[in-house]
C-alpha cells in the first residue's frame, strides 16, 4: 500500500514537473518573440504599406498636390496640417526596394496648431529609444529604429514624422 501511495506521489509530481516546464516554456516563448517589423503608423496610413487610395480614403480629398517628384499631397486636420510623401522610382532604385513599393507612402509629416504636447507629456525626455538633439529653441527626437521624430520649439510640439522603420527598410531591400 506504501509503495502505490509512494508512486502515485510521483506521478503527480511528475505531472506537475512537466506542467511547469510547458509554462516556463511558453512565458520565455512570449518574451523571446521577435518584435513586430512594422513601421510607425499614424492612423490607419503606414508607410511601405499604404497607397494613395488608402491616404484619401482616410483624410479626404487634398488641398494640394506636388507637382515635383515627391507627388505629396496635403490635407487639413484637427489640429494642424500633414502632408503625405510618396515613394518614387527614383527612391526605389537608391535604397535598392522592391518596385511593387512605389507608390506606397514613404512619410506622413503632421504639423501641430498650438500643440500643448511637450517632451514629458509624450514621454520623450529620458527616453532611451530617442536621440535628443537641441539646438537654441529646437529640440528634436528621433527614433530610426521605429521611425519616428519630433520636433518642439521652445517645448511645444511642432512637429510629428512617422516613416518606414529601420527593419522595414532593412526587409524591403531586394
Amino acid at each position: 500500500m506504501s509503495n502505490l501511495i509512494f508512486c502515485c506521489c510521483r506521478v503527480r509530481g511528475a505531472f506537475t514537473s512537466l506542467a511547469l516546464s510547458v509554462a516556463v516554456l511558453l512565458v520565455v516563448s512570449w518574451v523571446a518573440e521577435p518584435a513586430r517589423v512594422a513601421a510607425a503608423t499614424w492612423g490607419k496610413i503606414e508607410p511601405l504599406k499604404s497607397r494613395r487610395v488608402d491616404v484619401e480614403r482616410e483624410l479626404g480629398a487634398p488641398l494640394r498636390e506636388a507637382l515635383d517628384e515627391s507627388a505629396a499631397l496635403h490635407f487639413k486636420v484637427a489640429g494642424g496640417t500633414v502632408t503625405v510623401m510618396f515613394v518614387n522610382a527614383k527612391f526605389v532604385a537608391t535604397k535598392k526596394l522592391s518596385t511593387d513599393l512605389e507608390g506606397t507612402v514613404l512619410q506622413i509629416v503632421l504639423q501641430h496648431e498650438n500643440s500643448s504636447a511637450t517632451p514629458d507629456s509624450l514621454t520623450l525626455a529620458g527616453n532611451k529609444n530617442f536621440e535628443r538633439e537641441e539646438k537654441a529653441s529646437v529640440t528634436h527626437y528621433r527614433n530610426l529604429k521605429d521611425g519616428l521624430a519630433y520636433t518642439f520649439i521652445n517645448g511645444k510640439l511642432v512637429t510629428s514624422r512617422y516613416s518606414p522603420s529601420a527593419t522595414q527598410l532593412t526587409t524591403a531591400q531586394k
